[in-house]
């Protein structure tokens, strides 16, 4: 079953994500949705670099 999630973000943030939506005629849910999917694949794939918010570290 899906689960919902919020994500409140800076105006920067939140005008990269439209442009990404813009550039590649998605929606912003579907550009969040493909974002947080690749940063997950990237921990598990090892790698610890740009992971400091996220993990703490």
């Amino acid at each position: 079953m899906p689960r919902r999630y919020s994500v409140v973000c800076d105006d920067d943030l939140g005008d990269r994500v439209e442009a990404l939506a813009r550039e590649y005629g998605l929606t912003e849910q579907e550009v969040l949705r493909q974002l947080v999917r690749r940063g997950l694949e990237s921990t598990d794939a090892g790698g610890s670099e740009g992971h400091s918010e996220v993990l703490g570290h």
